[in-house]
């Protein structure tokens, strides 16, 4: 009996110099981002404070807005916590919140506390649903967000209608409140609300105050602050009263912290889309470099194995794997492919019982049902049944080829 060996491959694993030869010069190239970076960072770090920033000179920052209500006499505090937020709310103040998103579910309703009944203005840029919901009750937001950026007023409010034409379109507002003003209308919806305080919420003799909802922030960018009324409308918005406090939340804040917000909540959404697209693409590079990079080269050795020494090496991989069932399919089918031609079966059905089994018993004049459990039956239960299996097949095979 013979088997054919199989010939193994090679392969050469890089090594660490040769790693390192490859990708050096992308680290070097990361190194030297980074390095450039950082000098950026710090060269510029004392103008830049960020968007929506009255300190900041960039497009998106706000110094602008806030030089020329300087000139109006209106002072301008930032601060980033919300307690400072609160204590500075009053009839005298406007209240700008930068970022009313980035507050908690708490901070808002703490926020929405002190300014009512304070007499002063509250001015909300682009919040959305929920904190609009909680900031100012009766206002909604739409999910659906302008088309348009540059809006007519379309109200009887008087600095809209002093300001003309503004770049207010982004997110669109409807209010349950009758007396609100709904101004730059976009598809029946408004993109600037003034809301007043109703005469329940007003203290004892206090000035009415209001809160104003802008739909985008467009207007106190500093490169956009100079198109169409967008100067006019901040101005007289932020202006009407002599302190205005700049509420720039900060995520460092730890006031009236949400317990019910997880990590997740945290991040902004662009972050988790960021985060799905790179889990595509490593996925995408796993399968492009998964591919196969053609057939297999076969490596001629350079001496000639036995054949006895590949079935040796095979069977204690078997028994060390406890693969009899393997084993035993390997040697059945072997005596089968062997048997056939020698009782007239054509290879090609050497696998049937139908076919193998009658020519078998034809030919030794023996049990069909015996020859099927040898020929055919299940895996042998131990080593030792095993190796009997293996002795009535080769007594088998000798009893066909017996003249």
């Amino acid at each position: 009996m013979t088997t054919e060996a199989t010939l193994p491959t090679t392969s050469a694993s890089p090594t660490a110099r040769q790693v390192w030869t490859r990708a050096r010069g992308v680290t070097l190239a990361l190194v030297l981002l980074l390095v450039g970076a950082v000098a950026i960072a710090v060269v510029r770090s004392d103008a830049r404070h960020g968007a929506l920033d009255p300190r900041s000179a960039d497009p998106r920052g706000s110094r602008a807005v806030a030089e020329l209500l300087a000139d109006r006499s209106v002072t301008t505090r930032v601060v980033t916590t919300l307690d400072e937020a609160r204590a500075a709310a009053g009839p005298d103040t406007t209240l700008l919140v930068a970022v009313p998103d980035r507050l908690t579910g708490r901070q808002q309703t703490l926020l929405r506390s002190a300014t009512t009944g304070s007499g002063g203005r509250t001015v909300l840029v682009a919040p959305g649903g929920p904190a609009v919901e909680r900031l100012v009750p009766g206002v909604t937001a739409d999910p659906a967000l302008s088309f348009d950026s540059t809006l007519a007023p379309g109200c009887d409010l008087p600095a809209a209608r002093r300001a003309g034409t503004a770049d207010t379109g982004g997110i669109r507002y409807s209010s349950e409140h009758v007396a609100a003003d709904a101004c730059y209308p976009s598809r029946r919806l408004a993109t600037l609300l003034r809301v007043p305080e109703s005469s329940g919420e007003q203290a004892q003799g206090a000035v009415p105050g209001d809160t104003v909802v802008l739909g985008a922030p467009d207007i106190l960018y500093n490169d956009r602050l100079d198109e169409h009324g967008n100067a006019s409308l901040a101005l007289q918005i932020l202006g009407s009263r002599t302190h205005l406090v700049w509420y720039l939340p900060a995520l460092s804040d730890t006031t009236a912290p949400d317990d019910e917000r997880s990590f997740f909540d945290l991040l902004p959404s662009g972050w988790l889309w960021g985060t799905l697209q790179l889990f595509i693409a490593a996925a995408l590079a796993a399968l492009w470099r998964a591919r196969r990079l053609g057939p297999l080269v076969h490596e001629e050795l350079p001496v000639a194995i036995r054949a006895s020494e590949t079935v040796e090496g095979r069977a204690r991989l078997y028994r060390k794997a406890n693969a009899r069932d393997r084993a035993a399919t390997a040697l059945r089918s072997a005596t089968r492919t062997r048997l056939s031609p020698l009782v007239g079966v054509p290879v090609a059905q050497a696998h049937t019982p139908e076919a193998l089994l009658p020519a078998l018993s034809a030919h030794l004049h023996g049990d069909g049902q015996s020859l099927h459990t040898l020929l055919f039956g299940p895996p042998p239960g131990d080593d030792a049944a095993l190796i009997a299996l293996a002795d009535q097949l080769d007594a088998l095979e000798r009893e066909v080829r017996r003249p």
